[in-house]
């Protein structure tokens, strides 16, 4: 059985870190949008009811994936939720409209993310309401940003550091769900690289064929090329290629109601086939001195 972290003084209140008993493999699990921690402050600074607040939510994203740490990986997921912050954004991406005053210079307002209203601190849900019913003011934010991102990317560096210490290389697969929508039609998931940027191309077609062979839809970087995780953490050249794995919500939960469907062990029980598959790999190749090779 895995080890589950989440009783350290940190981990209690903003991730879960399952790891696995005796050494780590080279590959990393992240599900940084399954958290559903909805706190009373929360709930009480919101207009909209707790079900939609969850819209926001890659609901069940770390059960699909949670067998990881029993094939060698370990498996780090939030538990606050993206509505609250959002740990695939850059640690300062705000809407100066969301605020009672001025924010500091530095604050990164002008990012395509935040201008979609989905910043570190999301404006809206993903299906498009407002959240809140009165201004923020900046320390709301600075104290969900040092309380929740940072402390996930601090574990989050520290296991790639870790990684790459023992085996010369890691490999980050940050994992996600989408929404049945017509841009997406006919797709069961979708493999993004950032363009061939934040992993070597070969890996990136071993995960596609693995996943075909469950009898999945695959496309890849469209219309979900990565976010923040993957391109920031992905650098091959220095021996960290970090992969965005987005599976169609529509295979396994009801949508609406945000439960499981049936079919929910059945897909579970490909995810993990598929990570035993990844772990069994010899990946030797991501290392940093064969990138250049395994690129062409």
């Amino acid at each position: 059985m895995p080890m589950d972290l989440s009783t350290l003084p940190v981990a209690a209140s903003t991730y879960r870190l399952l790891c696995p008993i005796g050494t780590a493999g080279p590959i990393v699990f992240t599900s940084p949008h399954s958290g559903q921690q909805y706190s009373a402050e929360f709930k009480a600074a919101a207009r909209l009811d707790p079900h939609t607040l969850r819209r926001s939510e890659d609901s069940f994203v770390d059960e699909l994936f949670g067998d990881a740490p029993l094939f060698g990986a370990p498996l780090l997921a939030a538990t606050f939720p993206r509505a609250w912050c959002d740990a695939n954004r850059e640690a300062w991406e705000l809407d100066p409209a969301m605020f009672d005053a001025p924010l500091p210079s530095w604050i990164n307002t002008s990012s395509p993310r935040v201008a979609v209203g989905l910043g570190t601190i999301a404006k809206i849900v993903a299906t498009g309401e407002a959240i809140y019913r009165r201004k923020l003011s900046f320390s709301e934010a600075e104290s969900r940003i040092r309380t929740c991102w940072f402390p996930f990317h601090d574990q989050l560096s520290q296991l790639i550091a870790s990684a790459r210490a023992l085996h010369g290389y890691c490999l980050l697969v940050d994992c996600h769900s989408m929404p049945s929508t017509p841009n997406i039609e006919g797709t069961d998931v979708i493999v993004g690289d950032a363009f061939g940027t934040a992993a070597a191309p070969p890996l990136t077609r071993r995960v596609e064929e693995t996943l075909r062979g469950f009898g999945y839809r695959v496309r890849r970087n469209d219309p979900y090329a990565g976010g923040f995780i993957t391109r920031h953490y992905g650098r091959p050249r220095e021996g960290v290629h970090a992969l965005q794995i987005e599976i169609s919500r529509n295979l396994y939960m009801n949508e609406a109601k945000i439960t499981k469907r049936s079919s929910f062990p059945t897909v579970r029980g490909h995810i993990s086939a598929f990570i035993q598959t990844l772990t069994r790999e010899n990946l030797d190749f991501l290392a940093p001195e064969a990138v250049n090779i395994a690129s062409g």
